[in-house]
C-alpha cells in the first residue's frame, strides 16, 4: 500500500518546513603547500636591511687551462701559454686532465709557463689548446726564501627582501552573524591569506627575479627577490649539452639516472658542498620513480605496490627528492640545503597588522617581508630542457 503521509518532498521546491543540515567542515581544495620552504626550516636569522648581504670566499683555484694555438710539437713542447699564469708557481707539478704525463714548473712569465715534460719518468701525453691543467702541487727547495704572498678576496652577494601582503576587511554584521563551520569569520580570513601568501613565497623564492634596474624599488619599482633559478647561472645544463649526456638517446631528454648523475657529478668536481636536496615537479618526480622500476619485484600475495623515490643515493651524496608544483615542469633543482636561507626582514615575518576602520567593518592586513639568501652558486645546479612527455 503507497505512503500517503506527511514527507519532506511534500514540503515544497524550497523546503520551508525543513531546517537546514549543512555540514561544519569547511572544504579547501586549492593548493597552499610549501613543500620546499618545509624542507629548508626556519632561518638562523633575520635580514637586517632590505638590501640582504653576505660574503662568500673560495680558495686558490688548482685549475686552469692551455691557452696556445701555436704549439707546433704537442709530445715535447716545453714552453705554452695558459689562461692565468698567476695560479702557477716554479716547482708546481701538473698534469692534463684525462691525461697521463706529469710536468713540472721552471718558470712562469706572465701567462707562459716553461715546463719539464715527462717529468719522473711519466707517460709522454700530447699538448693541445684549451686542454685543462690540474695543479697537483708545489715543491719548495729546502732553506729556500718564502714565496711571494698569494690569497682571494671576499666577494659580497646580495638578494633584495620582497613585501607580500593580503588585506582583510570584513563587515561588522558578518561578524555578529553566526557563521556555519566557524566561530569567528576574521580569524578564518586571516587564515585564508596566510596560505595564500605562504603559497607566493615558495613560489617566489624558486622562480622569482629581481627588477633589472633599481632593484631595490622607488615609487614606481616594486622590490623583487631573486629565486633559485635565476641564481643559478654557472651550473645550468641541458640533456645532450656540455657534459650532460642525452635523455632518453631518441630526441625526448627525458630525465635519467646518467642525467642526473653527470649533473651531481659536474657539482661535485667544483665544490666541497653536498648536493642534499632534489626540487621538481609532478612529471621529473614519475620520472625518478622510474629508476628504480627495473629493480622491483612484486610477490602476488602482496596488497600494495609502491612505486616512489623519497630519497635518492649516489656515489655524490644522498639526496632528499621533494615534489613542489612551483618548479617549472622542464626542470628539476639540485640544491645544498645547508647553503639556503628564507630569512625574513627583523620583526617582518608574517604577522597581522589591523587598520583603521572607516565604516563599520574591521580591516588589517596580513603583511611579510622575505628575501632568499642563496649561498655559494656553484654549489648547487639546474638541469632545464627535459622531456615532459613520455
Amino acid at each position: 500500500m503507497p505512503f500517503t503521509g506527511k514527507a519532506t518532498y511534500s514540503a515544497g521546491a524550497t523546503l520551508p518546513e525543513i531546517a537546514e543540515d549543512v555540514s561544519d567542515i569547511i572544504a579547501l581544495v586549492s593548493p597552499y603547500e610549501t613543500p620546499l620552504l618545509d624542507h629548508l626550516g626556519d632561518p638562523q636569522r633575520s635580514a637586517m636591511s632590505t638590501v640582504h648581504e653576505w660574503l662568500e670566499d673560495s680558495l686558490l683555484p688548482n685549475t686552469d687551462a692551455v691557452n696556445d694555438q701555436t704549439i707546433t710539437d704537442p709530445p715535447n713542447e716545453t714552453i705554452f701559454t695558459v689562461d692565468n699564469g698567476d695560479r702557477f708557481s716554479v716547482g708546481d707539478q701538473i698534469m692534463l686532465k684525462g691525461k697521463d704525463e706529469v710536468m713540472l714548473v721552471t718558470a712562469v712569465s706572465g701567462n707562459d709557463l716553461t715546463v719539464v715534460r715527462q717529468y719522473g719518468g711519466s707517460p709522454s701525453a700530447s699538448l693541445a689548446d684549451n686542454d685543462v691543467i690540474i695543479i697537483i702541487g708545489n715543491a719548495a727547495l729546502e732553506g729556500d726564501d718564502a714565496q711571494a704572498t698569494r690569497f682571494t678576496d671576499r666577494v659580497r652577494k646580495q638578494n633584495y627582501t620582497q613585501i607580500f601582503t593580503a588585506t582583510v576587511e570584513v563587515s561588522g554584521s558578518q561578524l555578529a552573524a553566526q557563521s556555519i563551520g566557524l566561530d569567528d569569520e576574521m580569524d578564518y580570513q586571516k587564515q585564508e591569506r596566510l596560505r595564500e601568501l605562504l603559497r607566493d613565497l615558495e613560489n617566489c623564492v624558486i622562480n622569482g627575479f629581481a627588477a633589472s634596474s633599481d632593484p631595490q624599488g622607488n615609487t614606481s619599482t616594486r622590490r623583487t627577490m631573486r629565486g633559485i633559478i635565476a641564481s643559478i647561472a654557472k651550473n645550468s645544463f641541458a640533456p645532450n649539452t656540455g657534459p650532460i649526456p642525452p635523455g632518453d638517446g631518441v630526441g625526448n631528454d627525458l630525465l635519467n639516472e646518467a642525467v642526473l648523475n653527470a649533473a651531481l657529478r659536474e657539482v661535485w668536481e667544483q665544490s666541497s658542498g653536498t648536493i642534499d636536496t632534489i626540487v621538481c615537479g609532478g612529471f621529473q618526480k614519475r620520472q625518478i620513480n622510474g629508476f628504480i622500476s627495473t629493480s622491483q619485484r612484486f610477490i602476488d600475495h602482496d596488497k600494495q605496490f609502491s612505486s616512489m623515490v623519497e630519497v635518492y643515493e649516489s656515489d655524490f651524496g644522498v639526496c632528499r627528492v621533494v615534489m613542489s608544483r612551483w618548479v617549472p615542469q622542464d626542470m628539476l633543482l639540485l640544491l645544498d640545503g645547508s647553503r639556503i636561507d628564507v630569512p625574513p626582514l627583523a620583526g617582518r615575518s608574517f604577522h597581522f597588522k589591523p587598520l583603521a576602520s572607516q565604516g563599520d567593518a574591521e580591516v588589517g592586513q596580513v603583511i611579510g617581508e622575505y628575501t632568499l639568501e642563496f649561498r655559494n652558486e656553484n654549489a648547487h645546479a639546474l638541469i632545464t630542457n627535459l622531456g615532459t612527455s613520455a
